[in-house]
């Protein structure tokens, strides 16, 4: 081998090697972000677009995302420091603050904008009227989460008295819930996807009707930190805002098939066919329109299901718990 060959291989290889090293660099730079979601769910879709597209890391932040399995393990992550942003329903955010914790919530983002779970019975019901629950007994979830104030709010919309015409079970845990309806609990579940079409699929329960359909335009998952976090990181949030309307408006302009490859990562054991099919299924019913803003209407409509429920007392302060900022900065560009 001749002396120029080995020079030029040795370049060659240090190159490279810079080239590995200076990525390497330039990945631990970026600024790590401890967020919680409330559970793992094809519902927050255009979330994880923008971490599997790379979104976050263009903003310079690193995504550690964790599944906090209910709205309630999330705010106290979120309260305790353990986790830097928490994604649930504003309704924790709420109670926080009608606790008077000076350090409280604020909600920065919205993502969802109706409930995303959809009422599961034992058999197929195409004809499904909700005067069909009578005498049934409903899995709702945890008492005071979104999802079950929202069912609450259609049950009695349809005109149907709780504990009278129908009994709506609040004792299992979130993440129990599909279980204990395969176990025989109860008539119908809400569940969010994929699980429920798992069941299907598995022929152990069937969507018969949405509850996003029937409760309308609700602020239903938000992103939220501690009034302290955000006041010393306003940099941080203007840049975790960024990526994840990226990621909203990347749905918007791609297709089913298109986005589910996108989404595999997130969900590997989820058939691609049935990707697409459930995102279709969001997609119909207006899940995901790319707008960050949490609007004073759509809070006080939480709030009055929150208190048709009989779970609010005193309403939040809109100034107090929502900042629209760091939304309009985003998408003004």
């Amino acid at each position: 081998m001749s002396k120029g060959f080995k020079f030029l291989a040795f370049c060659l290889v240090t190159v490279l090697a810079l080239t590995v090293i200076g990525t390497a660099c330039t990945k631990s730079q970026n600024q790590k972000i401890k967020l919680m979601e409330v559970t793992h769910s094809l519902f927050y879709t255009p979330q994880y677009v923008a971490i599997t597209n790379g979104f976050f890391e263009e903003e310079g932040l690193d995504i550690e995302l964790i599944n906090g399995k209910g709205a309630d393990k999330v705010m106290a992550a979120l309260l305790s420091g353990e986790v830097d942003i928490g994604f649930m329903g504003p309704e924790a955010s709420v109670y926080v603050y009608n606790q008077g914790r000076k350090d409280y919530v604020v909600n920065f983002a919205q993502l969802t904008q109706r409930d995303g779970s959809f009422l599961v019975g034992r058999e197929r019901d195409p004809d499904f009227t909700f005067d069909k629950l009578k005498g049934k007994t409903i899995i709702g979830g945890r008492k005071g989460g979104m999802p079950e104030m929202t069912l609450e709010y259609v049950l009695k919309s349809k005109g149907l008295v709780l504990d009278k015409d129908v009994n709506v079970r609040t004792d299992i845990q979130f993440e129990a819930m599909a279980g204990a309806f395969i176990a025989g609990e109860g008539d119908y579940v809400t569940l969010f996807e994929p699980v429920a079409a798992t069941l299907e699929k598995e022929g152990k329960g069937y969507v018969v009707a949405s509850i996003g359909k029937e409760g309308g335009y609700i602020p239903y998952t938000c992103y939220s930190t501690t009034k302290d976090y955000m006041e010393k990181n306003p940099e941080t949030i203007q840049k975790f805002t960024n990526a994840l309307y990226k990621g909203m408006v990347w749905v918007q302009e791609h297709s089913s098939e298109e986005i589910a490859k996108a989404l595999k990562p997130q969900f590997p054991d989820t058939e691609e066919e049935i990707l697409v099919a459930l995102i279709d299924r969001y997609k119909e019913q207006d899940s995901w329109k790319p707008d960050l803003i949490i609007t004073e209407d759509g809070l006080n409509h939480m709030m009055d299901i929150m208190e048709l429920a009989g779970e609010l007392e005193q309403r939040a302060d809109y100034e107090k718990i929502v900042t629209i900022e760091f939304a309009e900065k985003t998408m003004k560009k």
